[in-house]
């Protein structure tokens, strides 16, 4: 799918199948998020500019590449993007941090806001919406709509699985925005969740219900 980046390395896809498991305990899951997190936040950001900057080393002077521009913003949709998070900012850890609070109605499947807190300047700086799983996309569409009302306009979005779906209506309304996943799994079920899927990322990664 065009926009559409699957991460096939072996150690994203051999934790998310371990993160699949139904009887997985709720702290096993938070800490393969943390460890997907930071696998996926490098492919994610593969591709950040890069200036050269003069250094000192030990031995002498040198030119070394350095990430060019202002740094990035994650924007993990709550509450599981959170725990995602955890491990992008282990590698980034200078990066700002927006939240956005954000649930699916279980009844109609609108995403209903809560929450909204971004930097100033999102519009300087390359945003990463986290998300654990797109579905209907409705969660993920609703965080890019305020981001770029907001003024951010270099969006990209990661997660662990999507469905079908959810990639297509994505991709519909915001084809500027790019999408990394682990996995495209095969339907939605009557309920919106993704089949085969992980089950509900908030809940497992929390213990609520």
């Amino acid at each position: 799918m065009e926009g559409v980046i699957i991460v096939d390395h072996p150690l994203v896809q051999h934790k998310l199948t371990l993160i699949r498991e139904k009887d997985l305990s709720t702290k096993s899951f938070r800490e393969l998020c943390r460890e997907l997190g930071i696998l996926l936040c490098y492919e994610v950001t593969r591709d950040l500019p890069l200036e050269w900057a003069e250094i000192e080393t030990p031995m002498t002077r040198m030119k070394a590449p350095k990430i060019a521009g202002k740094k990035l913003v994650f924007a993990p949709i709550l509450r599981a993007g959170l725990a995602l998070v955890e491990g992008m900012l282990d590698l980034v850890p200078a990066a700002r941090v927006a939240h956005i609070g954000l649930y699916r109605d279980s009844e109609t499947k609108v995403a209903v806001e809560y929450y909204l807190k971004t930097p100033s300047d999102l519009a300087a700086r390359q945003v990463i919406v986290v998300v654990p799983v797109v579905a209907t996309a409705n969660t993920a569409v609703a965080a890019i709509d305020r981001l770029k009302e907001r003024g951010a306009s270099d969006i990209r979005v990661v997660c662990m699985i999507a469905s079908p779906e959810g990639v297509e209506r994505l991709r519909g309304i915001h084809p500027d925005v790019r999408l990394w996943t682990a996995a495209i799994d095969d339907h939605l079920d009557s309920n919106a969740f993704i089949v085969p899927g992980l089950g509900d990322a908030g809940n497992r990664a929390y213990g609520t219900e």
